[in-house]
C-alpha cells in the first residue's frame, strides 16, 4: 500500500497523460495536417540549422595598441630585365635606417627568358668582390710601344666581329671609376695575348675596346647594362655568358683560354648536346627575389635597385620592369589560421598588389608603390570556445610611374606608412542553447497550432454534417 500511494502521488505529477486508445479517432484530414506539420517542421528546422551554423562579421577601430618594434615585410618579386648580379635591395625609414644590399633571408633566382627558374643565385649572399691588378704603368707608358687593344667604333664593329674567330671587347665608358681601373691591365692583357703569338701559349683571340658615350647605340643595341662589360664574341655572335671574375691579366688570358678549350671540345660533341650547353650558357637578364625583411614599425621604404660593387650602371639601360607575385606586411598565417580566416572572405584581401605586372615603356622610369598599412585583429570565437585573436595587416595601395634623370639610376620603389587606427574584425555566430531553444519553440509551436487548427476544422465539418 505504501508503495502504491507513493506511485499514484507520483502519477499526480504527470503533466502528459495519455488517453485511452478506444477514445481516439483517426481522420484524413489529421493525417494530412500531421504530413504538413512534418514538412514544415523539416523547412524550419534546416533553416533553423543553416543560420546556426552561419557567421555575422562585426567591425570596430580603435587605437593601434601593437607595442612590437619591428615589423615583417614577405616579398616575392620578378624583375624581368635585370641581371640578379646588379639587384640589390635596400632599406631606408623615417628614424635613419639606411640599410643598402640587404641580403639576410633574400634569396635570387636567375630566369630564363620565359620567366621560369633557371640557377639558384644564394641565399644570404653578398655581391662578389672582384680583383685588380695595381702594378701596371700609367696607359701612357703602356702606350709608349703603341696600342694593343684596338678601339672599335659602331661603323666598323659588325665586319671587325665576322673577320675574327674570337673577339673580347670591352664595353666601357670614361667617366666609369672601374672602366679606368682597368684601363692599364686591358691595354697589358692585350700585349700579352699579342706577345705570345708564335708560342705554344698563343690565343687566337682579338682584344678590342668600345667607347659607349662615343657610341651610344652600339652600346645599346649590345643592351650593354653596366660598365665596363666584359664579352667574348665568335663568328660576331656572343659566346656567353659575359665575363664577371677577377679583373687581372691571368684572370682574363685563363678564361679566354678556357673558352676556346671548350670551342675546341664542343666540335667532337653531338650536336644536342652542344646546343644544350650553348641554351645552358644564355646569360638572360631576369631576376626572382623573394625573402622577408624586418623594419622599424615607421614610415619607411624599401626599393630594388641596380647596384654593383664592381660596376657602375648604364642608367639609360637599367629596366626596373617587374612583376609583384606577393607583397604583405606581419608574419605568416599557419593553416589552422588560414582556416579560420576563411570566415572573414571580405577582410582577406591583405595583398592587392599580387600578380601585377609593372612594365617600363620608356627609359629613365620606374613603377612606385606606396602602401597604407592597417593593423587587424581578428576575433574567432568556436561554438564552447573563448574568443581567439589572430594579427594582420590590411594595405590600401596607390601606384605612379617616376620619371629619373639622366644620369640617375631608376629603383622600384615601395612606400609604406602604418596607420594609428587598428580594425577588430569579430565573428559571432549562435550560441548551442539559443539553436536547442529555437528548435523545441519549432517543435512546441507547430504542434500546438496543427492542433488548434485541427480541432476547429473537425469541429466545423461535424457542424456541417461532412
Amino acid at each position: 500500500m505504501g508503495k502504491g500511494g507513493k506511485g499514484a502521488g507520483l502519477k499526480m505529477l504527470d503533466m502528459y497523460r495519455k488517453i485511452p486508445e478506444d477514445f481516439q479517432k483517426q481522420t484524413a484530414i489529421g493525417a494530412s495536417l500531421s504530413i504538413c506539420a512534418g514538412m514544415f517542421m523539416l523547412v524550419l528546422f534546416i533553416v533553423e540549422l543553416w543560420a546556426f551554423m552561419a557567421t555575422t562579421t562585426e567591425t570596430s577601430v580603435i587605437l593601434d595598441t601593437n607595442s612590437d618594434t619591428q615589423l615583417r615585410i614577405n616579398f616575392n618579386i620578378t624583375l624581368m630585365d635585370l641581371s640578379c648580379d646588379y639587384a640589390s635591395v635596400d632599406v631606408y625609414d623615417v628614424l635613419g635606417t639606411n640599410t643598402q644590399n640587404l641580403t639576410k633571408n633574400v634569396e635570387k633566382w636567375q630566369l630564363d627568358e620565359n620567366g621560369v627558374k633557371r640557377i639558384f643565385q644564394g641565399r644570404n649572399k653578398e655581391q662578389k668582390e672582384i680583383s685588380h691588378d695595381t702594378h701596371h704603368p700609367e696607359i701612357e707608358e703602356l702606350h709608349a710601344n703603341g696600342v694593343h687593344a684596338n678601339a672599335l667604333d659602331e661603323a666598323g664593329f659588325e665586319e671587325y666581329l665576322k673577320s675574327h674567330k674570337f673577339t673580347f671587347v670591352n664595353f666601357y665608358a670614361p667617366w666609369c671609376i672601374w672602366c679606368q681601373r682597368l684601363e692599364p691591365t686591358w691595354e697589358a692583357f692585350a700585349e700579352d695575348i699579342e706577345s705570345s703569338e708564335g708560342t705554344v701559349e698563343e690565343l687566337q683571340v682579338e682584344i678590342v675596346k668600345v667607347d659607349c658615350v662615343a657610341n651610344r647605340n652600339l652600346c645599346a643595341q649590345q643592351r650593354v647594362m653596366a660598365f665596363p662589360t666584359l664579352r667574348l664574341f665568335k663568328d660576331g655572335e656572343v659566346f656567353a655568358p659575359d665575363y664577371k671574375q677577377d679583373r687581372t691579366v691571368e684572370a682574363l688570358r685563363d678564361f679566354a683560354k678556357s673558352k676556346l678549350e671548350l670551342e675546341e671540345k664542343m666540335k667532337d660533341w653531338h650536336p644536342k648536346r652542344r646546343a644544350r650547353i650553348e641554351a645552358a650558357n644564355v646569360d638572360h637578364p631576369g631576376c626572382m627575389i623573394s625573402g622577408h625583411l624586418l623594419v622599424n614599425r615607421v614610415p619607411g621604404n624599401f626599393h630594388l635597385e641596380a647596384r654593383s660593387k664592381s660596376h657602375n650602371l648604364n642608367a639609360a639601360m637599367t629596366n626596373l620592369s617587374h612583376i609583384v607575385n606577393h607583397l604583405s606586411f606581419g608574419q605568416p598565417l599557419n593553416q589552422i589560421q588560414k582556416r579560420k580566416m576563411k570566415k572573414f572572405p571580405e577582410y582577406t584581401s591583405t595583398a592587392p598588389l599580387d600578380g601585377n605586372v609593372y612594365v617600363n615603356k620608356d627609359y629613365h622610369q620606374a613603377h612606385h608603390h606606396f602602401s597604407k598599412v592597417v593593423s587587424t585583429h581578428y576575433e574567432v570565437d568556436g561554438m564552447l570556445s573563448r574568443k581567439n585573436r589572430i594579427m594582420g595587416y590590411q594595405m590600401i595601395t596607390q601606384n605612379q610611374i617616376m620619371h629619373y634623370k639622366e644620369e640617375d639610376v631608376p629603383e622600384a620603389k615601395f612606400s609604406y606608412d602604418l596607420s594609428p587606427m587598428a580594425v577588430v574584425v569579430t565573428s559571432k555566430g549562435r550560441r548551442w542553447y539559443d539553436f536547442l531553444t529555437s528548435l523545441c519553440a519549432i517543435i512546441g509551436g507547430t504542434f500546438t497550432v496543427v492542433g488548434l487548427l485541427d480541432t476547429f476544422l473537425h469541429k466545423f465539418l461535424k457542424d456541417k454534417g461532412l
